[in-house]
Parts: structure tokens; sequence; C-alpha cells
């Protein structure tokens, strides 16, 4: 299970938080900018990777049932 945070300005994606990489990973130049800027935030990676336990974690069982 992977959870993917995607931020899109004017329809195209210039970033983006992987769970499998555990780090923001920029598109464009201002993405990439705005990425190492998160990624120096331990705070912040600490949420986004726990964003994966509250949110996938708890819905694999309701995701699966459904299929």
């Amino acid at each position: 299970i992977e959870f993917i945070f995607s931020v899109y300005y004017n329809k195209v994606e210039y970033a983006r938080f992987s769970s499998s990489l555990g780090k923001f990973v920029g598109f464009t130049e201002f993405g990439v900018k705005n990425a190492e800027r998160w990624n120096k935030d331990t705070s912040q990676l600490a949420a986004m990777n726990a964003e994966k336990e509250r949110y996938c974690h708890n819905n694999i069982g309701i995701d699966y049932q459904a299929a």
C-alpha cells in the first residue's frame, strides 16, 4: 500500500509526497524548491507518513470487501 499526496496548480502536478519514498518530490522548478523546503521539516514528513496509517490502513478491509 502506498499513500500518494499530489499538489497541482493549473492542472499541472508540481509536487508529490510518496510514502514509499518517504519524502516530497518536485516535478517543476517551483515544485522542486517547495519539495526541498518540505523535506527539511521533519514534523511535516512525520505527519504525511502518519496519513498512510490513518487513512490507508483503516480502509483496507472496507476496500477489499467492496471489491
